[in-house]
């Protein structure tokens, strides 16, 4: 038994190894798949806000632009920034962990304001002009999300409102002001379009299919040790076993002792057969040596 016991230690321990080595890959590849899963969608809102803003300045700005010029008044609506954020809050009645903002250093709207990481996102697309999109992970108040982003560059149907405060519609200055919102410049990067969505959902699915996992493989370890035990007792414990016994016996002077029974073609076999075939020798050899002795 105490070969068993060895073999189950030792088992235990290669098995052991394998599942951490495996356990740490695999968690490292949920953790990443969750990641991923989460930007794509990420990605795909962005696109759908996108998408808002662009339809916001072909088809509504159109129509809404002849009811300003004769109300001499200024309807948010038509603004592409004001269409996609107002579109994204009623995601997030849905979804409150969601958020989506167009944040920006200098905004008309005070709601839009960068706060600081946002305005960091917002100056590392300035600092690298060439930088189309950016994402990282952050703690928020409901845990650890995601934020995607991407910049947001003045063109000429910005700077018709944010150029200067004496060529803004006098409707938008009326509503929030002359003090911001102003001196935006030609291609200059204003602002960043920022999803924010939360990890700790995907997370916590990870983990629980890395729990999972995990009990798999315990069943499948103490399955195969009781398997593998079974195994080793009867092809290599018991007939070992076995012969340690009779050695012990012919050693104490039982020259009677019956063969072993040769089973097989491998070593335990061969060792079986080899101990007969002393057993056999020493008999003769006792016989001859108790006829010269009379």
């Amino acid at each position: 038994m105490r070969l068993l016991v060895k073999f189950s230690a030792i088992f235990t321990l290669v098995f052991g190894i394998g599942v951490a080595i495996i356990g740490g890959l695999t968690y490292r590849m949920l953790a990443d798949g969750a990641h991923s899963q989460v930007l794509a969608q990420a990605q795909l809102m962005m696109q759908a806000m996108s998408s808002v803003r662009k339809y916001t300045t072909v088809q509504v700005l159109p129509l809404l632009a002849p009811e300003e010029a004769r109300t001499h008044t200024f309807l948010p609506q038509t603004v592409p920034a004001y269409a996609a954020t107002e579109n994204f809050g009623y995601l997030r009645a849905q979804f409150p962990d969601y958020s989506y903002k167009e944040a920006t250093l200098n905004p008309t709207n005070p709601r839009d304001r960068a706060v600081d990481w946002e305005a960091d996102v917002v100056m590392a697309f300035r600092n690298q002009p060439n930088l189309k999109q950016l994402s990282g992970e952050r703690d928020s108040a409901t845990g650890r999300s995601l934020f995607f982003a991407q910049p947001i560059r003045a063109g000429g149907p910005c700077l018709e409102c944010h150029s200067l405060p004496d060529v803004a519609p006098p409707a938008m200055v009326a509503r929030y002001g002359s003090s911001n919102g102003f001196g935006w410049k030609e291609g200059e990067i204003i602002a960043a379009q920022v999803i924010s969505l939360p990890l700790s959902v995907p997370l916590a699915i990870a983990r629980n299919e890395f729990r999972t996992l995990l009990l798999y493989l315990g069943i499948v370890f103490l399955g195969s040790l009781v398997v593998l035990n079974a195994v080793l007792y009867f092809t290599i414990a018991k007939p070992a076993a076995r012969l340690s016994d009779m050695a012990n016996r012919i050693s104490l002077g039982e020259l009677d002792v019956p063969e072993l029974p040769v089973k097989g073609g491998d070593e335990i076999a061969d060792l079986a057969g080899a101990f007969n075939r002393m057993r056999r020798s020493l008999v003769t050899a006792m016989k001859m040596l108790d006829d010269g002795n009379k």
